[in-house]
C-alpha cells in the first residue's frame, strides 16, 4: 500500500509527462484535479489502454474534473536545458495553468520540480493515484494526437506510427531524410546522425 504524507490535502493534483524518450517534438505535461464527486471509471497508467479507451477519457477527464491543465516543453528548451530539466519547467507549467490552486501535487516518477507548495514523487504513481493517470492520459492523447499532425506535414519519418520514439524504421527515415526543426539536436541518436 502506498504511503502518502498529505492528511490535511483537500485539492490534491496528479501531474504527469509524456514524451521524454522521443528524438523530436516538445514534451507535454498535464496536472489534473479530480472532484470526489465525480468518480471517472477507468483510469490508469495510459500506456496500458487502448487508444480508443484513452480517447474517451480524455473527453471524461476535462468534462469532470475539478480542473486540469496541459503544458509543455518545446524543442528548443530541451536542447537548451536538457530533457529532465525542461520536463519538470513543463510540469511547474502545468500546474501554475489550473484554473483551481491546489494545496498538494502528486507527481509520477522519482523526483518534483519545486512548485511552491507541498509534493510527493510517486514511483508508478500512473499506475497508482488516478489524479496522476488522469494527467498521463491528457498528456497521452495530447501528444499522440500532436504526432499524428506532425505525420501530415513530414510524412517521410512515420511519426505516427512511433510518435517520435527511436524504433528502427524512425532512426532508418532520418538517416535517409535528415533531421527538420522537429528534431532534439542533444538527443545522442540525432546528434550521431547529424555527424554523416
Amino acid at each position: 500500500m502506498l504511503e502518502f504524507i498529505y492528511p490535511d490535502a483537500t485539492l490534491i493534483a496528479g501531474v504527469d509527462e509524456v514524451g521524454r524518450g522521443p528524438l523530436c517534438g516538445d514534451v507535454v505535461t498535464a496536472a489534473v484535479i479530480l472532484d470526489p464527486n465525480k468518480p471517472i471509471i477507468g483510469l490508469t497508467d495510459s500506456k496500458k489502454l487502448t487508444e480508443k479507451k484513452r480517447e474517451r477519457l480524455f473527453d471524461l477527464i476535462q468534462q469532470n474534473a475539478l480542473a486540469w491543465s496541459i503544458a509543455r516543453a518545446s524543442v528548443a528548451e530541451i536542447d537548451k536545458l536538457n530533457i529532465l530539466h525542461a520536463t519538470m519547467l513543463a510540469m511547474q507549467r502545468a500546474v501554475t495553468g489550473l484554473a483551481v490552486k491546489p494545496n498538494f501535487v502528486l507527481v509520477d516518477g522519482n523526483r518534483c520540480p519545486n512548485f511552491g507548495m507541498q509534493s510527493q514523487a510517486v514511483v508508478k504513481g500512473d499506475l497508482l493515484v488516478a489524479e496522476i493517470s488522469a494527467a498521463s492520459i491528457l498528456a497521452k492523447v495530447t501528444r499522440d494526437r500532436e504526432m499524428v499532425e506532425l505525420d501530415k506535414l513530414y510524412p517521410q519519418y512515420g511519426l505516427a506510427q512511433h510518435k517520435g520514439y527511436p524504433t528502427k524504421a524512425h532512426l532508418a527515415a532520418i538517416a535517409e531524410h535528415g533531421i527538420n526543426h522537429l528534431y532534439r539536436k542533444s538527443f545522442a541518436p540525432v546528434k550521431n546522425l547529424m555527424l554523416f
